[in-house]
């Protein structure tokens, strides 16, 4: 006999239950995908993310939801959107980022992505029945489109709060610093979110929704560092009879032994859900005009991602240590180590209300203990959010593996179901509900779930 198929509600009282399924009436497969086409198709390349934030305001404020569109600059903003309780009760932040990894435009991403760009690579949205492709439709704007269902539904619910639900959509989510035109370095690595946090939308709680169908509670952070290799600046045509040291042939030496060098440093600091990584991202050196001459430097951009346990400090020693140690090897390599950027990782204590009410519904919904899924080196806002003392899990969508095209990375980021999308918003709306509904008492109490609604919550 086929065991019952979840209906998602298994652990939460009667009211609770009764105000779940009424915001889940609500999230239909048509309002999503309305979403998230109307997402795709409004550009929003980190740096340039205003007109997409007006759009996320507007579009929730057509359904009665007071919205914000939140500049930081002329090009740049964030959207939000509160739902107000009657103050009894914890707040909650449900979170997504809105910009997108690459720009969709030639004259940016192309060679770098590939010799062109392809359909899914442009901010425009094509329908395949259940999937949607277009730039940054699953990652993040997919994700952004089941935070906005989510709020409309539990608005569109009227259910009863205690403590206020915040939507929030913020700018500048990639790992990136600007792009050219920018007055601002700063348009990434969490600048919307400190921004938000920064001008006083903060809450107790925060689920940021981010690919991976599992509840994470920990997440990488990064170091970027910029590795400078000298040499000696000569013309083609006395390199037989003058000092010949060229930077480009050393820096080749050093990218050769980092590469052997990140995949040990990742099995040392692999723990928790966690396997940092690190790749040398970028080469700069020499001029592209003159190709007669040898330039006296060479750089290389490394981005190291770290552990929650280690600090940017010791990523700097340590991989400080595997230069000198290369040049200890080489003689006469002469390689010089700067930190350019440092975010550290953090993470939130599985005891958290945040995390229990998570698990609780991923389980509801699943019908098995929670599956935690391990070897993570991507980086999120949710480090911008701990960093700042709010605790914080990230729940996603898997990537979509059967599709009618190859999935490689690209495709990954830009293609989402619309049936994962559901899935999503109905956990969301349940954690919600299941945290907003509370006092800040209950959720302050170890015992505030059923020990049943908890199995495979520290699996």
């Amino acid at each position: 006999m086929n065991a019952p198929k979840p209906d998602g509600l298994t652990g939460l009282d009667t009211r609770r239950q009764g105000w779940v399924t009424e915001a889940w009436k609500h999230v239909t497969e048509e309002r999503l995908r309305e979403l998230i086409v109307g997402l795709v198709g409004v550009p929003s390349p980190t740096g340039d993310e205003r007109p997409l934030a007006e759009h996320i305001a507007g579009t929730l404020e057509s359904v009665g939801l007071r919205s914000v569109c939140q500049p930081l600059d002329a090009r740049q903003a964030n959207a939000w959107t509160r739902l107000e309780g009657d103050g009894t009760g914890p707040d909650l932040m449900l979170y997504a980022p809105i910009d997108t990894f690459t720009v969709g435009d030639e004259s940016e991403d192309v060679p770098w992505i590939g010799p062109k760009l392809r359909e899914d690579m442009r901010p425009e949205a094509t329908v395949y029945d259940d999937l949607v492709t277009g730039l940054g439709a699953s990652n993040p704007k997919g994700h952004a489109a089941c935070v906005m269902m989510a709020a409309e539904a539990i608005a569109l619910a009227g259910v009863p709060l205690t403590g206020d639900l915040v939507a929030a959509f913020g700018a500048g989510g990639m790992p990136t610093n600007a792009r050219p035109g920018s007055d601002r370095l700063n348009t990434g690595q969490g600048a919307g979110c400190s921004f938000l946090l920064e001008q006083g939308v903060w809450t107790d709680y925060a689920v940021i929704a981010k690919p991976g169908w599992t509840v994470s509670w920990d997440e990488v952070g990064l170091v970027w560092f910029e590795v400078t290799v000298h040499g000696t600046h000569t013309y083609v045509g006395s390199r037989h009879r003058l000092p010949y040291d060229n930077a480009i042939s050393r820096a080749g030496d050093v990218v050769r032994h980092l590469e052997e060098w990140f995949t040990e440093y990742a099995k040392r600091h692999t723990g928790g859900t966690v396997a940092p990584q690190g790749v040398v991202s970028s080469v700069r050196g020499g001029w592209p005009r003159l190709a007669a001459a040898t330039p006296a430097t060479c750089t290389l951009r490394v981005d190291l991602r770290i552990a929650p346990e280690t600090t940017p400090m010791q990523a700097k020693r340590e991989f400080t240590a595997a230069i000198e140690e290369l040049k200890h090897s080489m003689p006469g390599l002469d390689a010089t180590v700067e930190m350019i950027l440092a975010i550290p990782g953090t993470s939130t204590s599985r005891e958290s209300w945040v995390f229990r009410s998570a698990v609780a519904g991923w389980e509801a919904l699943e019908g098995r203990p929670h599956e935690v899924v391990t070897g993570n080196s991507g980086a999120t806002d949710a480090n911008i959010l701990r960093g700042r003392g709010i605790p914080t899990v990230r729940v996603g969508m898997p990537k979509v593996s059967e599709a009618p095209f190859d999935i490689d990375f690209t495709r990954g980021m830009n293609t989402v179901s619309v049936q994962e999308m559901q899935r999503l918003t109905r956990h969301l709306i349940r954690t919600a509900v299941d945290t907003v509904t509370r006092s800040r008492e209950e959720c302050d109490s170890p015992m505030a779930l059923a020990p049943t609604a908890l199995e495979g919550a520290t699996a």
